[in-house]
């Protein structure tokens, strides 16, 4: 399972509204989902530099969230050859590049993507249907 960058804030002091980290930490989720499962883009952990950066978090507190983040979870580079052709095919219908990346990422690796993106939510029957890929969200993963 590829999950989009929204779900790492937390481990950098940004709150949010759907932490599925600590979800699955606390096994609240609806599957049986463990850390090992979670994989995450090379391309999330500049998105969550850049954003700490904007939100004036410590460098610090960054830098510890990066080496938990390597430590934690797989993490897929992005310059892998058949995650740029996807990333390429995919810009025609996804504005942000780094979407794309993302969204790549979890087709490339036939994994499933979890998001609140509301662009990549709005298609993802599209991405199920051409790509065999399932796009999820926090609540349909979460048990309430």
């Amino acid at each position: 399972m590829i999950i989009d960058t929204t779900y790492l804030l937390p481990l950098a002091r940004i709150r949010i509204k759907h932490d599925l980290l600590r979800a699955i930490a606390e096994g609240n989720v609806r599957e049986r989902i463990s850390f090992s499962d979670v994989k995450v883009s090379l391309i999330s952990i500049f998105e969550l530099q850049a954003k700490t950066s904007k939100l004036g978090i410590p460098p610090q507190h960054v830098f510890r969230t990066v080496r938990t983040i390597f430590r934690a979870f797989t993490v897929v580079p992005f310059y892998r050859k058949d995650i740029i052709d996807e990333a390429h095919n995919l810009r025609r219908i996804l504005s942000d590049y780094i979407d794309c990346i993302i969204l790549a990422t979890a087709i490339a690796s036939g994994e499933d993507l979890v998001t609140e993106d509301s662009l990549i939510m709005s298609i993802r029957g599209t991405i199920e249907k051409q790509y065999g890929v399932s796009v999820l969200s926090y609540e349909e993963l979460v048990k309430e």
